[in-house]
């Protein structure tokens, strides 16, 4: 897939607390890999936060839409180009819940998933540009 005037989507994690460093490597590493996989997004284009919450911080119902949720389900907001087709998130969603049980023991039922549409103008790499309002990106 060309990722020829596209914006990497940018993950941010909502976890609850006590997750260690090294599973936050882990699911850093399985978002990154899921854009390669998925989307064809070049490796070092890599944008993910992490934030742990702490008791009563977190509420997510345990069987909505027939889940079987535990105590370590995690929403993640995936910032996107809002130009992405259904099939892109669809395939980026099932990627990412793969990875994440298999890098980070995450189970699918304990992800949920938001998926954010924003233009690629709105978008800026550093240096206060907006790198995408004008063409494809220089990778």
């Amino acid at each position: 897939m060309s990722t020829e005037g596209e914006a990497m989507p940018v993950f941010h994690f909502h976890v609850p607390r006590g997750f260690d460093v090294e599973r936050k490597h882990r699911i850093a590493d399985a978002a990154n890999q899921s854009l390669v996989d998925a989307l064809g997004i070049p490796e070092g284009d890599r944008f993910v936060t992490i934030t742990e919450h702490g008791p009563g911080e977190l509420h997510i119902h345990p069987t909505f839409m027939g889940m079987q949720r535990s105590e370590g389900a995690v929403i993640v907001d995936i910032l996107m180009g809002a130009h992405r087709p259904l099939e892109q998130k669809k395939q980026l969603f099932a990627t990412l819940a793969a990875l994440l049980e298999q890098q980070a023991g995450i189970r699918p039922d304990d992800l949920f998933i938001a998926a954010i549409p924003v233009p690629n103008e709105n978008f800026s790499f550093g240096r206060g540009l907006a790198q995408l309002a004008e063409g494809a990106p220089k990778w």
